[in-house]
């Protein structure tokens, strides 16, 4: 099989792609990309007559991107929730319906997690030094961590009508569902072209529905935790799911020995201190495989290993041992992907 790695990264997140390319039947594989929320989009579609061209179709699918961005992006000043980060405690402001989707969409999330998982831990990840408005990497004192933690906390949001409000200076951050939200987005918009044969990514959330021109499967490769060189751990094919995977081997600082991620535990205000290199999500839907991702990475090979049974979701976590790697399968992700659970 003839693979081309190609990767993309997002607090943590790579995935590797192995494409087939080939036409058996008269259709063509269409390709197209380019920049966005600081990484890169990629768009993969198989055409046939009557479909769109790719330039239109490149369009349609930037447009969603740029929109996503300027509601959602924590690096722009003025984005919608930039703007909202901005104001103090005991304000609210009007917001656009994905805006108030996501919000109560890490809401569940948190509820769900007793609390680890949380949109606002913004100003955590720049005390420790890993969010936009970050200064230096380095452990911080208690007393400042104390202060910090005082604007962290889902708590802290309400949504009335179509505004957002906050009683204390919290800042939201969607950088754990904002991409698989955009993700889903644009498979839909390519559905509603015509189009079901597709491979849809965007800062490395994705999405695949149907076959590839020749008839094959989208295969998409895991890559192992490693930040010395990228190695695939398993190949999947992928048919009408998103995919996710959220690791701590890319952003990273080490103080005194100590490693710390950039992937946080709301609870403790700290990042998270235990074996779970990474976890893959696969789901029908890219923004809940993003945010469930995240989530059971915070959770830790056990706490996730068990929420992820629980609750019947397909995840597939590598966790280091003496020896390496070690991996587990929920028996949703095998069931989805036709792996054997190990």
């Amino acid at each position: 099989m003839e693979v081309d790695l190609l990767s993309w990264r997002l607090a943590g997140i790579v995935m590797l792609m192995g494409i087939l390319s080939g036409c058996g039947n008269g259709d063509s594989l269409e390709t197209f990309g380019g920049p966005t929320m600081g990484s890169t989009y990629s768009v993969k579609f198989v055409r046939h007559a009557g479909l769109p061209a790719p330039a239109q179709v490149q369009v349609d699918v930037e447009k969603i991107l740029a929109e996503v961005d300027q509601q959602m992006s924590t690096y722009r000043s003025d984005s919608d929730i930039a703007r909202f980060n901005q104001l103090p405690a005991n304000r609210c402001q009007n917001m656009p319906a994905p805006i108030l989707e996501l919000v109560r969409v890490g809401e569940q999330l948190s509820e769900q997690s007793e609390g680890s998982y949380d949109l606002t831990v913004e100003p955590l990840l720049d005390l420790w030094g890993f969010g936009p408005q970050a200064r230096e990497e380095k452990v911080p004192t208690a007393e400042a961590l104390a202060q910090v933690r005082q604007r962290v906390g889902h708590a802290h949001l309400r949504i009335d009508g179509d505004q957002l409000c906050k009683d204390a200076a919290v800042e939201v951050d969607f950088n754990s569902i904002a991409a698989g939200y955009a993700v889903d987005r644009i498979a839909a918009r390519l559905e509603a072209l015509g189009i079901q044969n597709y491979l849809a990514e965007a800062t490395g959330e994705l999405k695949a529905a149907g076959k590839k021109p020749d008839g094959s499967p989208w295969r998409i490769a895991l890559e192992e935790p490693r930040d010395d060189q990228q190695v695939a751990e398993r190949i999947i094919a992928v048919d009408g799911y998103g995919l996710s995977t959220s690791g701590d081997y890319r952003n990273f600082f080490e103080q005194g020995g100590q490693r710390y991620s950039h992937t946080f535990d709301a609870r403790t205000g700290a990042p998270v201190a235990h074996a779970l290199a990474s976890v893959t999500v696969i789901h029908p839907s890219a923004l809940m495989a993003d945010g469930l991702s995240t989530l059971l990475l915070i959770l830790g090979p056990e706490r996730g290993w068990d929420y992820a049974e629980k609750h019947d979701i397909g995840a597939f976590f590598v966790i280091r041992a003496d020896t390496g790697f070690v991996t587990r399968t929920s028996h949703a992700f095998a069931r989805l992907s036709g792996e054997k659970t190990e």
